[in-house]
């Protein structure tokens, strides 16, 4: 059995997790649903394995895509989300019902490709940004210091080799200064000061295509055309030394780094680790039965299958293949069911996984195990305000009750029952109690009840509060 696996200062190595650990990774952030973790493990670590294989035979080993089926609320999400950063590979989660068929105005499937690469682009340039740090902020240094304190200009007739010693007078001074203002500027004592430097201006402002449904990308290829028209111009901008040395790092560190070697390292992570989350499967799943064309249901499904199958994608930074992209999709299917969706695309998601509704014992885990357990992120928020909540076990017992009871008779939404609960619960102590004089309150059994009963009691209540 595996102990501890890693802290957070220490990187997990996912080659050298075996699906048992991988279970174990996720266990410290996600309760129950043993079966689903067991599918992603499998999932995550034969992709470990098709990279041992020869090349002739790792091609034709294809990615076990899943679905995952379950009311809201239950970790379909919180589980491919953890693997992905697990992995460290790139992920983007979606919804199925946001496409619509080709033809038609709105995202087209292909858009989740080209939006996985930009992630996958943004994660390989973020890493190498983080290796190239400190030599960006020794040169953004030099940069201020000649800023601050200008190179002086040669002496008019001075001949290098002929009077050496008249010329050195100067430059040694500088020197000296220019050493002092470095002892100043990384003690602090130049943060007050200000100064003017030529800043790049922007090519295209954001958002002025994109608010109109469908043309994201549009805007992203207008962007990409006209922004070269505008990157030498240049505009003076009048900034504090921190900014200043803040916005000289930035530059220097992008000089430092090969995008065309980065962007195609991203594309090789997204066609061999990149991982798709496709939410709200099911609301595609129905088949029309409506006159006309069928714009979100079996017409997306038949634009989705080929990318599930294996394609090329076209995106502005180059193709992108989509044969080994690992896609979990995930639904209720309180109505439609697995079987509605079309015979092809059924075929593509071979693990199918169903997750189990909470329990009563799960609400009270979810409450106190996870790593970012609801209970520690209220206990840390009010400690700011100098204030101790302590949770006694009969006041956990008594949250997970009401949350399964409300969910019992309104609406099953699984965990995020307690986030409403939790800020009803804690409404008083959250806006008074920074001004109570004693700083140290107990939540139990008796406070619960006292606070909620009233709402708990009133269904129709409980259904607009709770």
């Amino acid at each position: 059995m595996m102990k501890q696996l890693t802290s957070d200062a220490d990187p997990l190595n996912v080659n050298s997790l075996t699906p048992r650990q991988i279970v174990e990774e996720l266990n410290r952030y996600v309760i129950g649903q043993k079966d689903a973790k067991r599918m992603v493990a499998i999932a995550l670590r034969n992709r470990w394995r098709r990279q041992q294989l020869s090349p002739d035979l790792r091609d034709e080993v294809m990615p076990k895509n899943i679905i995952m089926i379950g009311p809201t609320g239950v970790g379909k999400t919180e589980i491919a989300r953890r693997l992905a950063k697990l992995a460290q590979a790139p992920f983007i989660k979606i919804e199925a019902s946001k496409f619509t068929e080709v033809g038609y105005v709105g995202r087209d499937v292909e858009s989740l490709i080209r939006d996985l690469t930009e992630l996958s682009i943004n994660m390989v340039k973020t890493t190498r940004l983080e290796t190239v740090q400190q030599k960006a902020e020794q040169q953004a240094e030099e940069r201020l210091l000649d800023l601050l304190l200008p190179p002086p200009p040669p002496r008019p007739g001075f001949v290098e080799g002929a009077g050496e010693t008249v010329g050195h007078a100067p430059q040694d001074s500088h020197e000296s200064t220019r050493s002092k203002l470095r002892l100043q500027l990384r003690e602090g004592k130049l943060d007050e000061r200000t100064i003017e430097m030529d800043v790049k201006e922007r090519g295209l402002p954001v958002g002025v295509i994109s608010n109109v449904g469908g043309l994201d990308d549009l805007e992203g290829n207008l962007r990409d055309m006209l922004g070269g028209m505008f990157q030498g111009k240049k505009k003076k901008r009048v900034m504090k030394v921190p900014e200043a040395l803040k916005h000289l790092t930035q530059e220097e560190a992008q000089k430092l780094i090969d995008m065309d070697d980065a962007i195609r390292e991203a594309i090789t992570k997204v066609e061999q680790t990149g991982i798709v989350f496709l939410d709200e499967i099911d609301k595609i799943a129905g088949r029309e039965r409506t006159m006309g064309p069928d714009v979100s249901r079996e017409g997306v499904q038949r634009d989705l299958l080929p990318i599930v199958e294996g394609c090329t994608v076209t995106t502005k930074h180059g193709p992108v293949v989509t044969d080994h992209i690992l896609f979990i999709a995930a639904g209720a299917f309180h109505v439609a069911k697995p079987s509605d969706l079309i015979p092809e695309l059924q075929g593509r998601f071979p693990i199918r996984v169903e997750l189990s509704p909470l329990s009563k014992d799960d609400f009270v885990r979810i409450l106190t195990e996870p790593k970012g357990a609801l209970v520690r992120q209220y206990q840390a928020l009010l400690a700011t305000e100098g204030l101790t909540i302590e949770f006694t076990p009969d006041g956990l017992e008594e949250i997970a009750e009401i949350a399964v009871q409300v969910n019992e008779q309104t609406e099953n939404i699984g965990a995020r029952r307690l986030f409403t609960i939790m800020e009803r619960l804690l409404e008083d102590i959250s806006f008074e109690g920074p001004g109570w004089p004693d700083k140290r309150i107990s939540i139990t059994a008796t406070y619960v009840r006292e606070r909620l009963k009233d709402i708990v009691k009133d269904q129709d209540l409980s259904r607009y509060i709770l």
